[in-house]
């Protein structure tokens, strides 16, 4: 059995974690000869790291490239979380990795956890250097992942299309219908990343959105309040762009009384026609549906309830029992 690398020349891997650089790099290289264990335990010590601080990490990328088709699952899942860490603050140091995310994406016989988080890590590229992500190949594995794949990938793959979006809104400009087709996906955060897609894109090409006002006017009855937020604003760029509202009025002035997200962007597609209008400076533009989605997407995915025996938050739909005390929801 092999055994544990515990230094790599003189110095110890947590030695490497402080000093990083050259240094760090050569024990990531050698994790190539570790034990499986020791791989999943030291990768996943690269990605605490990276929380803190990304930039730190990036040296042991390139070595950690191989460990994404690593024959043990676990490796392979704990690199790919590895990755979407680093990218998360420090796109730029995975622009040389694209090529092995697009690869673990493309491929549909893995683990789909690891695709979930190379589309993911490829997402946060995207912000940063969409021309690096935006490849035909890889925007259509985006797409074409929307219609067959599980919840937790779809998720993940729409996030990314989201983040091609606010990096170069041109990218998706001819494939909103593409988009529009799973707005009715049975996950919110599916939604949600769609439908503000559609949006960035009609915050720069407004009458791109034209063709995909039905899909629009649907998400204005969505259970999901970010989702009906994001259709309205959608639909205000697309009505103050054309100076034509084929939403009755009072269609529109019934969301006052919804929540303030839906509220305020009702009001802007409801003062879409109102010439001089400047009161809307933090929706409409790309820059804005930027600085609102991280907390839209947490909003989201806060838990709905809480167990009434012990007061431990849940997730709504969740499980039949509380996970924490055994009692029945």
């Amino acid at each position: 059995m092999t055994e544990e690398p515990a230094e790599t020349g003189s110095c110890s891997f947590a030695d490497a974690l402080e000093r990083g650089g050259e240094v760090l790099a050569a024990h990531a290289t050698a994790l190539r000869t570790a034990p499986v264990e020791t791989r999943k335990r030291r990768v996943q010590a690269f990605e605490a790291a990276a929380e803190d601080d990304p930039h730190s990490v990036a040296p042991v990328l390139s070595a950690c490239e191989e460990l994404l088709v690593d024959d043990g699952r676990a490796v392979r899942l704990s690199t790919a979380k590895l990755f979407v860490a680093v990218a998360a603050g420090d796109p730029d140091s995975v622009v040389q990795s694209v090529p092995a995310l697009a690869a673990r994406l493309a491929d549909d016989e893995e683990f789909y956890y690891v695709r979930a988080r190379s589309a993911e890590a490829l997402g946060y590229v995207a912000l940063a250097q969409p021309e690096t992500v935006a490849s035909p190949a890889v925007l259509a594995d985006l797409r074409v992942g929307l219609s067959f794949e599980g919840s937790e990938v779809r998720e993940k793959l729409a996030k990314a299309l989201e983040h091609v979006t606010l990096g170069d809104p041109d990218r998706l400009r001819h494939h909103l219908p593409d988009l529009a087709a799973h707005l009715d996906d049975g996950s919110a955060l599916v939604r949600y990343h769609l439908t503000t897609a559609l949006l960035v894109v009609g915050c720069v090409h407004p009458t791109a959105l034209a063709d995909v006002t039905e899909a629009l006017l649907a998400r204005f009855d969505d259970e999901e309040p970010h989702v009906r937020g994001r259709a309205l604003e959608a639909y205000g760029v697309l009505a103050r762009s054309s100076g034509d509202s084929p939403v009755d009025a009072a269609r529109l002035v019934s969301f006052a009384d919804d929540e303030s997200f839906v509220a305020r962007r009702a009001r802007f597609a409801t003062a879409a026609s109102d010439e001089g209008e400047d009161s809307f400076e933090d929706i409409g533009t790309v820059a804005a549906v930027g600085r609102t989605t991280e907390a839209a997407v947490a909003a989201i995915r806060a838990p709905d309830g809480e167990c009434h025996h012990c007061g431990v938050a849940l997730p709504e739909p969740g499980p039949p029992i509380c996970p924490r005390c055994g009692a029945p929801r």
